[in-house]
């Protein structure tokens, strides 16, 4: 029997984030008998929503979304149309996405616990082996690529869960419009080798963006980032990887092998899946017992962003760590 219910209303409360070709609200879904939620609401641009290839692009992610239920992956509950602009809603993150989570430590002159860093990267980690892995209806990999795996793109909750979100550029079987090979996709810094060369991707090309966003979480800077785009891709093909144990000091052999490891150029030699990769970082962390869990990361990450945030990391249980070095 079929069924037809009314829309639900939602009422914009303010603007989280913006893209060229989006924007992100933070919105509260009403129903009957004053039920409320609180939502996030993305929206294509109006003058996009008008542009076939992008507006595709958006049913697409929201389609290839709305199937990837995990607890380390932002949700999709709903796509639709209001006049002629598309949005869908998506769960909302009360948190702080890991660009404002590392400015805060630059701000306040602190290294992010290696711990946590390495805690972080593996929640990704474990959202990104179940969106490799997915299959459609009829058991078809869908060869999902996130492709943007950057800070802006990754949450953390006040009550410590670490989400992957907007795979507004990922590639996936019949979702998503793709033009590998003809152009770049991917923030600049955060890009794979591959995907610098505009080849063909796989799922190794994330791999390679977790190794990056590690090593920022570290160090406190992107090693490949220069003022000039140009110099950022050179770096990503040819700059030397540091050794990290050099750089700061309580980054041990074994963590510093591991992003060498995720860093490697040539695909065949990375990780070669993400629960490699997670398996790798989980050893590191819980090896010898005990280690960072959500709740340790929320306190830590709550007392961060608190009045006395400056004073977080002398509270940590580590030793207090060198300043950031630049």
């Amino acid at each position: 029997m079929k069924h037809i219910f009314n829309e639900v209303h939602y009422e914009l409360t303010r603007k989280i984030a913006e893209g060229g070709m989006g924007l992100v609200y933070e919105a509260t879904q009403r129903g009957i008998g004053g039920f409320r939620k609180v939502v996030a609401i993305k929206l294509i641009r109006e003058e996009y929503s008008a542009i076939e290839e992008f507006r595709n692009n958006f049913i697409g992610e929201a389609k290839l979304v709305a199937d990837l239920i995990h607890t380390s992956i932002v949700q999709t509950y709903h796509l639709g149309k209001v006049g002629e602009q598309y949005f869908m809603t998506m769960e909302y993150v009360s948190g702080w996405n890991l660009e404002e989570f590392l400015d805060r430590h630059v701000e306040t002159d602190q290294y992010i616990p290696a711990d946590l860093a390495v805690f972080i990267v593996s929640r990704i980690c474990r959202g990104l082996a179940y969106a490799h892995r997915k299959k459609d209806k009829d058991g078809r990999p869908l060869g999902i690529v996130h492709r943007d795996v950057n800070p802006k793109n990754i949450m953390i909750g006040q009550e410590g869960d670490v989400k992957l979100t907007d795979f507004g550029i990922a590639k996936a079987l019949d979702l998503m419009y793709n033009q590998e090979g003809d152009v770049i996709a991917g923030k600049d810094e955060y890009l794979s080798p591959e995907q610098a060369r505009c080849e063909v991707t796989d799922s190794r090309a994330d791999l390679f963006g977790c190794g990056i966003v590690m090593a920022e979480l570290l160090l406190g800077y992107n090693i490949f980032e220069d003022a000039v785009p140009e110099n950022t891709i050179r770096n990503i093909l040819d700059m030397e990887i540091p050794n990290f144990s050099k750089i700061r000091e309580d980054v041990d052999e074994r963590l510093n092998s591991i992003l060498h490891l995720a860093l490697q150029r040539p695909r065949d030699k990375r990780f070669q899946t993400a629960d490699q990769m997670l398996t790798e970082l989980e050893g590191f962390i819980y090896g010898d017992g005990y280690g960072p869990t959500n709740e340790k990361l929320a306190a830590y990450t709550n007392d961060l962003f608190s009045r006395d945030g400056d004073e977080a990391a002398k509270r940590w249980h580590r030793k207090e760590t060198p300043p950031i070095l630049a």
